[in-house]
């Protein structure tokens, strides 16, 4: 297992770069997102007998809850803030970030990169409402409104440059088109929050999603009155999900029961791995594009953990 130790910052969200294999991000944030600084760290695996070491980092005035590099250059990512702020930033550059956008009226807790058109990324924010931008343009080129609590995740489909998912206190998952202004799909998918959900990258119809409800939810979105499969385990909280860019069967879950779990959805007992070295809440997961079976986690122990998961 590789280590490194967000100091002073509690873990947010990791996600690996869509470049290279070794180049890992983590937004962070001090005094558990309650209040103070965030901060962005750039990281490098396989340099310190850790396994990991620090490229960059950039600090900001309000919590970081989540990152997305950019899928159009590798040297740039955005962050969403606790003040309402999305930052562009260039990690080849001084420390301040190269756009500074501030529409929403409250914390933006999701931020997601197109994977197909790769100039735009959404934004969803705990004012109930998701945005569009663009990097080059100074306002929004959208705003979607349909939520009627908070917005914990929202994600553009990997098949679809015009389709994107969210996920909300509202209990609901939501199917979006950028060329209507009303959800294409609306399911009503646990019985308490949702804090999560991710595409499978093998089915084009196939969604995970994660609540508070301590359960994962498979949905086929044909058929969305009833889930394909429910995954139990968590004693709390599944706070992020992810499905391997390797696998259509294989479910990488963090929660605050301060583990992260890979499940095999395949097999009749689906629980593949349990890691349980954390001693906070986890609260963000990926999988490495480039490395199979690499997983980063990173929690509110100040820590990032980077383990291989064995075959």
């Amino acid at each position: 297992m590789l280590t490194f130790k967000t100091e002073g910052y509690n873990g947010y969200s990791v996600q690996f770069s869509p470049f290279v294999e070794h180049k890992l991000a983590c937004a962070s944030s001090a005094n558990f997102g309650l209040v103070g600084n965030g901060r962005l760290f750039i990281l490098n695996l396989g340099t310190t007998p850790n396994g990991m070491s620090m490229e960059r980092m950039f600090d900001t005035q309000d919590g970081l809850f989540d990152c997305s590099w950019s899928e159009i250059n590798e040297n740039q990512i955005v962050t969403a803030s606790g003040d309402g702020s999305i930052k562009l930033w260039d990690i080849t550059l001084a420390e301040f970030p190269i756009r500074n956008w501030k529409e929403h009226q409250r914390e933006v807790f999701s931020v997601h990169w197109n994977y197909i058109k790769k100039d735009t990324f959404v934004s969803g924010s705990w004012d109930q409402t998701i945005k569009l931008w663009h990097p080059d343009q100074p306002q929004s080129l959208s705003t979607f409104t349909g939520h009627t609590a908070c917005i914990y995740s929202t994600l553009w489909s990997p098949y679809n440059a015009d389709l994107f998912g969210s996920v909300s206190g509202d209990r609901t998952f939501r199917l979006w088109d950028t060329k209507t202004p009303k959800p294409v799909i609306v399911i009503p998918a646990h019985r308490d929050e949702i804090l999560s959900f991710d595409w499978n990258k093998y089915r084009d119809q196939t969604i995970v999603t994660g609540s508070v409800d301590t359960t994962l939810r498979i949905w086929d979105l044909r058929f969305p009155d009833r889930e394909v499969k429910t995954l139990q385990g968590h004693q709390y909280a599944v706070r992020r999900v992810k499905y391997s860019p390797h696998s259509g069967d294989i479910i990488a879950s963090a929660s605050y029961d301060m583990t992260m779990r890979v499940w095999n959805v395949a097999t009749m007992n689906p629980l593949l791995m349990l890691h349980n070295l954390h001693t906070e809440f986890v609260l963000g997961i990926d999988f490495n594009l480039y490395v199979e079976g690499q997983i980063a986690t990173c929690a509110w122990d100040e820590m990032v953990h980077v383990i291989q998961l064995v075959s």
